[in-house]
């Protein structure tokens, strides 16, 4: 019998596994349902059996803590944080769980105001407890997995704002080239570290998709993105050649599956069946690359029955097959319109599932 870890590993490999592997995120109020029901020293990745935890590390640090220079005359409402690229994160009363988000380089209009900017610094002390807290979890038959988070296109329009980033693309401007450039060296450290640490996935996640379309042209992806995370997965790659990047876009994304693929990645996240069909992914790309998600958070899970869930997880499972390449999970933060009995579904019917 497989560990969980060996499990989880030989499955997203394609290689076959012993039994499906259960994953999803609760937002706030949910966690505060699962500890009603299972207790507040309850650990729901423990309890629902996940077969990995994240590293606490992220090997960077801010390179300063004060960001008042960057917003002349704003003011915050108490709560608001600033994280190490220096955008403010506002919090608000119509959401439990998401922020206003303000951008340091909103009004930048030279190079060298980006060439001045302090974007964060790789952290190599972080290293050694990392090393340390990867060997804890294999030896308790668990993987390890580094969160790289939205580090290039994502972090780069939340720095400059969306709109203004995408006009920089559109006009190709110089500084948009310095500014996507520095994050992606910063990067690629974070992805050698999290490799030179034990690391057996990584999970690097960029919005590239709407929900009947994609953000970019072809042409712009390929010009601007794709050689940034064909440099990121290289970079991990040649420290530990074994290791699995996932890559998450929500939305449609289908035209740029054979990009990702080429740019190194193994596994796509989150592949929402409200705007791709898993089966038609699977049938094209399933000897290539494998999935984790399909699941619903727009649909099955906070509308359907348990039944509905029940059913939607073992097709999705049943298509994937005996050699795995389906890690079956809910396709986003699980909201607090979803009913707990959803999510006992869900997670009862990856736990029945029999390859």
């Amino acid at each position: 019998m497989r560990t969980p870890r060996e499990n989880l590993l030989s499955l997203l490999r394609r290689q076959g596994f012993d039994h499906a592997a259960v994953q999803f995120s609760l937002c706030p109020s949910q966690v505060a349902r699962f500890h009603e029901k299972y207790g507040k020293e309850a650990d729901y990745q423990a309890v629902f059996g996940f077969p990995w935890r994240w590293l606490r590390q992220s090997f960077q640090k801010a390179a300063r803590s004060d960001w008042s220079e960057f917003f002349p005359g704003k003011t915050f409402n108490p709560g608001t944080v600033f994280d190490s690229y220096g955008v403010g994160h506002e919090p608000t009363p119509e959401s439990m769980h998401m922020s206003r988000m303000h951008h340091p380089m909103e009004n930048f209009t030279s190079l060298e105001e980006f060439q001045r900017y302090p974007y964060p610094e790789f952290d190599p002390s972080q290293l050694e407890p990392a090393r340390e807290e990867a060997r804890k979890l294999h030896a308790e038959g668990l993987a390890a997995g580094g969160a790289l988070g939205s580090p290039i296109w994502e972090t780069g329009w939340y720095m400059r704002g969306m709109e203004n980033l995408m006009m920089d693309l559109i006009s190709e401007e110089p500084s948009a080239v310095y500014h996507l450039d520095r994050l992606t060296e910063l990067t690629c450290r974070r992805a050698e570290a999290f490799a030179e640490a034990g690391c057996d996935l990584v999970y690097y996640g960029e919005d590239i998709g709407m929900q009947q379309t994609t953000m970019f042209s072809l042409e712009q992806y390929r010009s601007w993105l794709k050689p940034r995370l064909t440099a990121v997965c290289r970079a991990a790659k040649k420290v530990k050649p074994d290791l699995i990047v996932a890559y998450h876009s929500c939305g449609f994304v289908t035209p740029f599956i054979d990009d990702l693929i080429e740019a190194g990645i193994d596994v796509l996240n989150p592949v929402q069946p409200e705007c791709m069909d898993f089966a038609e992914i699977h049938e094209k790309y399933g000897d290539r690359l494998s999935f984790w998600g399909t699941i619903g958070t727009q649909s099955t899970m906070p509308f359907g029955t348990p039944a509905e869930v029940r059913a939607a997880v073992l097709r999705n499972l049943g298509i994937a097959g005996k050699k795995g390449g389906l890690l079956c999970a809910p396709t986003h933060l699980i909201e607090p319109e979803v009913p707990w009995e959803n999510i006992e579904a869900y997670t009862a019917a990856v736990q029945e599932f029999a390859p």
